[in-house]
């Protein structure tokens, strides 16, 4: 098979997985939303969303709520008592967590949660911005710079944390976004029409690459990282111009972070690997107890 064959079948087998990761998760207005939530158990992660990293404890975004790994622990404990579905989760500072989803079964609030912050750690949340209006499903920061992708409304841009918001027009529908830890205006799209940059906070776009896709991680050294639909891990030295082969993280990407020079990727089945060699090797960093 020819190199441009395979990154075409990479680019359609990526499209095709995160969709599925991305439906699984349900939309409000289906019918199956009226259904009685899921209650999680005491121990156990559902559908992964994001990640982040604080203080070298390890924080999961899912379906049923926040849970937190401590550093050298793998097995993860709820955060606080929500159960509500975190879809979008970044942290934007060490004393500030960001969310976006759907509230949970003990909260009395619209059926999106728009953009909604912690600041001691994820266990209580109130609302910043866009409550019942949105539903984040990629939710990007770097300190004040706040992206967020929702299929209905488009990319979303904010510059003083998510309380103000511009529109911008993604270049097709996206599923991943990376911004790069020296410019928080340069950043990389994963759509379902391939690889996008912008350099100006997604006012313009210029085509990268329309044979890739997956999620994306930018690394502080400056390497971006692209885990695709099949976990194979491949890294970029010039923003996502030229691509090489590193490793793979053994199944399908749920959820994909950079942290310093640490590389994090969640699976379908709820364990998180972390790789400290730019994606050539793996090893599990944490999951719950079956």
């Amino acid at each position: 098979m020819g190199v441009r064959v395979a990154l075409r079948l990479t680019l359609s087998v990526s499209i095709l997985l995160v969709a599925l990761s991305l439906g699984a998760c349900g939309d409000e207005s289906s019918p199956a939303s009226d259904a009685a939530p899921v209650q999680a158990p005491e121990v156990g992660l559902e559908h992964i969303h994001g990640l982040g990293v604080d203080s070298g404890a390890l924080y999961i975004a899912t379906h049923t709520g926040l849970w937190m790994a401590p550093e050298g622990q793998r097995e993860p404990k709820r955060v606080g008592e929500s159960q509500q579905d975190v879809m979008g989760f970044s942290i934007a500072a060490e004393d500030r967590f960001i969310g976006s989803g759907h509230p949970g079964p003990d909260q009395n609030l619209p059926p999106s949660l728009g953009l909604i912050e912690s600041r001691d750690g994820g266990r209580t949340w109130t609302s910043v911005s866009l409550l019942g209006e949105t539903d984040f499903h990629v939710l990007e920061s770097a300190g004040p710079r706040v992206y967020g992708y929702d299929g209905a409304r488009g990319l979303l841009v904010s510059s003083d944390g998510g309380r103000a918001w511009e529109s911008r027009t993604p270049p097709a529908a996206m599923f991943s976004l990376a911004i790069d830890p020296r410019d928080p205006d340069r950043v990389v799209a994963a759509t379902e029409a391939g690889l996008f940059a912008s350099a100006d906070a997604g006012r313009r776009w210029r085509p990268l690459s329309n044979e890739l896709a997956g999620l994306l991680a930018w690394q502080d050294s400056g390497g971006l990282v692209l885990v695709d639909g099949t976990g194979a891990s491949l890294v970029s030295d010039d923003a996502g111009r030229t691509w090489r082969p590193a490793g793979n993280i053994g199944g399908q990407p749920a959820a994909f972070i950079a942290h310093e020079q640490d590389l994090y990727a969640a699976l379908g089945d709820g364990s998180v690997k972390r790789s400290s060699d730019a994606g050539r090797s793996w090893s599990l960093r944490a999951a719950a107890t079956p």
